[in-house]
């Protein structure tokens, strides 16, 4: 950390002494003789460079060593690999027995003991009395079934993980394990939950049946085979899942984003699939191509203040966000692009603005406008990251007390520590401030800010693996 600050002040003396070289001697520039736009290359450049906070953000991607010794990886990748496939084998189990229809069972001989039955002498008034009380036989038992799917139909069928996108913690970390039926082209999800340490099960998330994009360009189409990969948005109406918990029935549409696939078994489907579509829309396809644009545009500012820039905008929409619903109007979007510099193209703004109003009512999603322009981790990032939350947050309030953080945070292994550059404690103490820095509340770290910090920091990392090591390290997952 030392070098690295020292690295800094050379470079800000470098800066000083090229600027001064520059200009021709005995000449003194007034502040009245600059023209307004120089004074924005100035803003400008004072923003490109980077904060105290920039540097020891930077310092969190010195962990790209590995963490554990390849035995100790293979075992630890084992014993995951065991716990998530029992995880899944308990909502197989429990999603069989929902939907599987059960033959009811029946006596030949009912009908022709109801003459005997009805022979018997009845108190007055008995027939209304408590079913313990009364003489039944099975003929008098009507059972119907919900279902009636046999099993060979179940049996071809999809399976994906997903996971909330919200801003609530405790939404966005549920586990949820859902189904696509080839049969019916219906789906359900499914969410696993435990209950103390030996307890668990699967409940229903959402009901099994068939369902239709909510939003974006594919609003309307009913779900097929093909809208199942790894990154992939599935909208649902909240009104028409009760069950829902009242933090997600305040938005009118919630998404679920497929983290997960199994492969083996989407290749086989794609075989009997008659009604496969694998073309995408010519919509959606400029819509990509646009959000590609703009964050190419800001990738080279984003570089290295990734940390402060997104989390800035988080804290800044959160201010501005006076209703609590999540959802801020055009003019504080520009505003917003204003304030940390982000130059956007008009005319790229309002084609990205288009896509995203699709409902034109003048207002979006701030989740959603911070992914178009700024772009976000891959789902196997953002898998380590929900991993090392859920570390912290094993209560599942959606909210991790500072106190925890600094228990939890372990620098014996940054490389600086192990140079003997710096101490265990100068590297926790600068994570600890950038952190700060990012939350509303010093005092506790939520989940959507937890999240930011390292989307930031993602931005300056191209390896995978590296970043994950980010994560390994200090938490030791």
């Amino acid at each position: 950390m030392k070098e690295g600050y020292k690295q800094y002040s050379q470079r800000g003396a470098e800066k000083k002494t090229n600027s001064q070289s520059s200009e021709a001697p005995g000449k003194i520039v007034k502040k009245k003789d600059l023209q307004p736009e120089n004074q924005r290359e100035d803003e400008n450049q004072r923003d490109d460079e980077l904060t105290v906070l920039d540097e020891k953000a930077l310092l969190q991607q010195c962990y790209t060593s590995k963490p554990y010794s390849i035995q100790h990886s293979i075992r630890k990748l084992e014993a995951e690999d065991v716990a998530a496939e029992r995880k899944k084998q308990i909502v197989v189990e429990q999603v069989m027995i929902d939907q599987l229809s059960r033959a009811v069972i029946s006596d030949p001989e009912q009908n022709g003991n109801s003459d005997i039955c009805e022979k018997d002498p009845i108190l007055p008034g008995l027939r209304t009395a408590p079913l313990r009380f009364r003489k039944r036989t099975l003929h008098e038992t009507k059972i119907k079934t919900r279902s009636t799917l046999t099993e060979n139909m179940l049996s071809n069928k999809l399976r994906f993980d997903g996971r909330l996108i919200s801003r609530n913690g405790r939404d966005a970390c549920r586990e949820l394990i859902g189904f696509f039926f080839v049969c019916d082209k219906s789906l359900t999800v499914y969410e696993y939950r435990q209950f103390g340490k030996n307890r668990t099960n699967a409940l229903p998330f959402i009901q099994k049946g068939v369902y239709s994009y909510q939003h974006g360009p594919r609003k309307g189409k009913k779900y097929c085979l093909s809208c199942f990969y790894v990154g992939a948005d599935l909208t649902f109406l909240s009104s028409h899942h009760p069950g829902l918990p009242e933090s997600m029935k305040q938005k009118p549409v919630f998404t679920i984003r497929v983290t997960n696939i199994d492969e083996t078994a989407r290749s086989f489907l794609k075989t009997f699939d008659v009604e496969n579509e694998e073309h995408p829309i010519k919509q959606e396809g400029d819509g990509k191509s646009i959000f590609r644009r703009v964050q190419d545009r800001l990738r080279g500012k984003l570089s290295k203040r990734g940390v402060r820039i997104v989390t800035g905008l988080g804290k800044y929409f959160q201010e501005l966000d006076k209703k609590h619903n999540g959802v801020l109007t055009k003019a504080d979007f520009k505003q917003a692009l204003k304030v940390f510099h982000l130059e956007v193209p008009e005319e790229d703004f309002e084609s990205l603005w288009l896509i995203l109003d699709d409902s034109s009512n003048n207002e979006i999603d701030y989740m959603d406008f911070t992914r178009a322009i700024l772009g976000e981790m891959n789902e196997y990032r953002k898998a380590f990251v929900r991993k090392a939350y859920m570390k912290l947050d094993y209560n599942k309030t959606g909210s991790v007390p500072m106190v925890d953080i600094k228990k939890c945070y372990c620098a014996r292994k940054h490389p600086q520590v192990v140079a003997g550059n710096a101490t265990e404690e100068e590297i926790k103490s600068s994570f600890l401030e950038t952190l700060e820095d990012a939350c509303s509340n010093p005092n506790e770290v939520l989940f959507c800010e937890f999240e930011g910090y390292y989307e930031g920091l993602s931005i300056g990392i191209m390896d995978d693996e590296d970043f994950v090591n980010t994560l390994k390290n200090p938490w030791g997952i």
